[in-house]
């Protein structure tokens, strides 16, 4: 039970924020691992699940509210979808102790490029935009799917901010990195899942996508009231102390 209401109360939070900004939700398989001593397969397996109903549900809102280019977002997940495969693959072929290393380190890099990155905010700033170049969208994706899939870093943690450095409004870069998230789930659930004793999971994986789609779900329509900068730098504070802390062994 003490298990379940943590788990609740966790992928709520994450999901809100998740469903708010995009980022945090690679906090997630930390949480797993460190707080509730799982193994790194039952770790992923639960929060790829979240990160495909957090996809689905901030994705449809952000596409409510105009926010979501599709055409661009299939073609950057179809990309995503094989690299996700290789990435799963990888990550039942290395030790567990050094995914967790990984895992820590992508948290920390991914808490300091949030803290450090400079939204533009005017759509004249652009140089430079992806949408239409097919071979680099491709290759973003698999790149992406394959070191997120590996890692627990779930995708809009490291999608996002790229978009934004290619050309893409910050709001709409949101939107796609959710959607892309999708395609990176599926095949990640199914590859970790498949290491688990379903039935052990069973009453955690319901808990979990239950309040994290609850969480996702008003924190993306809520998102407009929310000032996206100040949030985000409290996320990347938090994760960079917490992965800090876990480097260092001090938790």
């Amino acid at each position: 039970m003490a298990i379940c209401l943590l788990t609740a109360a966790a992928n709520l939070a994450v999901g809100a924020l998740v469903g708010l900004c995009g980022v945090a939700g690679f906090l997630l398989p930390m949480f797993y691992t460190a707080s509730l001593g799982m193994n790194v397969s039952e770790g992923l397996a639960l929060s790829f699940a979240a990160f495909i109903v957090s996809g689905v549900l901030g994705s449809w809102n952000y596409k409510k509210a105009g926010n979501l280019d599709v055409t661009f977002g299939l073609r950057l997940s179809a990309g995503s979808l094989a690299g996700a495969i290789l990435g799963v693959k990888l990550n039942l072929i290395i030790p567990e102790e050094q995914v967790k290393l990984l895992l820590y380190l992508v948290v920390l890099v991914s808490g300091i490029s949030i803290l450090l990155r400079k939204d533009k905010k005017e759509a004249g700033e652009k140089k430079f935009s992806i949408e239409k170049n097919l071979p680099l969208t491709l290759l973003l994706g698999f790149l992406t799917g394959a070191v997120c899939s590996m890692s627990g870093a779930g995708g809009p943690v490291l999608v996002m901010p790229l978009l934004v450095v290619f050309g893409i409004s910050i709001r709409t870069a949101v939107g796609v990195a959710l959607f892309n998230s999708i395609f990176i789930g599926i095949p990640a659930v199914a590859g970790y899942l498949a290491q688990c004793s379903l039935a052990k999971l069973l009453p955690i994986l319901l808990t979990a996508l239950a309040a994290h789609a609850v969480g996702v779900y008003y924190g993306s329509k809520n998102a407009h009231r929310i000032n996206q900068g100040m949030l985000k730098k409290g996320v990347a504070v938090f994760s960079i102390v917490i992965a800090g802390c876990k480097l260092s062994g001090i938790i």
